[in-house]
């Protein structure tokens, strides 16, 4: 017999033993056995990591139905273009147009619903989990879900620039809210996770328009125990508000907070108490992510895209 042919088969026969021991072995000698990590690149942690978070929201809504709603009503309705199939966030801007951001994509997309396109699309950074945006005079703001805020000065004109702020939320808290506090020169992070200083509330933090830092305690607080949400019937506190997005009310100052899992409507009041719950149909938003008001105090909201189109709707609300 050919000795490589012999030099195979032995080959064979001493790895089925060593095969079958592995983990016996691994446990005897620990770190010093190589182990195999998942993924080929750096990057690949992170994505993974991504997925795991669409996956657990989409576990969510087939649990969590919440009923059709007779109070949200929408009275106009747009698909949105390829490019926002997965719209995560928008402000108002005034003339048919909004400015939004696509998840993943590092760019500030402006929408006009007149023609139902894109006028003008404007890169700021790397592919990241951008879930929030928020428009001061030619300054546009946007949230990564890890608390990083991007400031993309002259976001309209031919050399916008970007400037980055870490903060000490991180994504463990999944920050996905932001809107603009014109009253208080401040933005505002709504965080969709665990908040870090306590399991009973969820917190909204302010971020000073004029030092440019974010206030270490929040300036609000979404209390989870709130007898609001007795008719919910949800047991576990943390899902019984995962804000996806915020909103300042031009007229009143009441806050507008969107819950993208369990599609709800909060509204608290200027001194953070909690006023109203509406239940949103998800025949009309599979998984809204988007608020923003006009000045005149409409209410836009828009939804990622659920094995569709991402949809950006005109609604009212009946009280």
């Amino acid at each position: 017999m050919n000795r490589y042919v012999i030099a195979a088969f032995v080959i064979v026969v001493l790895m089925i033993p060593v095969s079958f021991f592995w983990h016996d072995l691994q446990r005897v000698f620990g770190n010093k056995l190589p182990v195999v990590e998942a993924g080929m690149n750096g990057d690949q942690p992170k994505k993974d990591k991504k997925e795991k978070k669409k996956k657990e929201d989409k576990k969510e809504e087939k649990t969590a139905e919440a009923p059709p709603s007779t109070n949200v009503l929408v009275t106009q309705k747009w698909s949105m273009p390829k490019e926002l199939t997965e719209i995560s966030g928008m402000a108002f801007l005034g003339n048919n147009q909004f400015a939004c951001i696509q998840d993943e994509d590092g760019s500030i997309f402006i929408y006009n619903t007149a023609t139902n396109k894109v006028d003008k699309e404007i890169p700021f950074g790397k592919h990241g989990d951008y879930e929030g945006i928020a428009v001061v005079g030619s300054t546009a703001y946007v949230l990564r879900s890890d608390g990083t805020l991007f400031e993309v000065t002259n976001y309209l004109g031919n050399n916008p620039s970007t400037q980055k702020y870490k903060t000490s939320l991180t994504s463990q808290q999944d920050v996905e809210g932001l809107c603009y506090d014109k009253n208080n020169n401040r933005l505002l992070l709504a965080i969709k996770g665990i908040d870090s200083h306590s399991n009973d509330y969820k917190g909204i933090y302010a971020f000073n328009l004029s030092t440019k830092q974010l206030a270490p305690n929040p300036v609000y607080k979404i209390d989870l125990n709130d007898k609001i949400w007795d008719d919910l019937k949800e047991k576990k506190a943390q899902h019984r508000m995962q804000p996806s997005d915020i909103a300042i009310h031009p007229t009143t100052g009441d806050l507008y907070l969107v819950d993208g899992p369990r599609p709800k409507l909060l509204v608290m009041d200027t001194q953070g108490h909690l006023k109203r719950v509406y239940n949103i149909s998800r025949a009309d938003f599979k998984q809204p992510e988007g608020l923003s008001f006009t000045p005149a105090g409409e209410l836009y909201i828009s939804s990622e895209g659920v094995e569709g189109a991402g949809v950006l709707a005109r609604v009212e609300i009946e009280n």
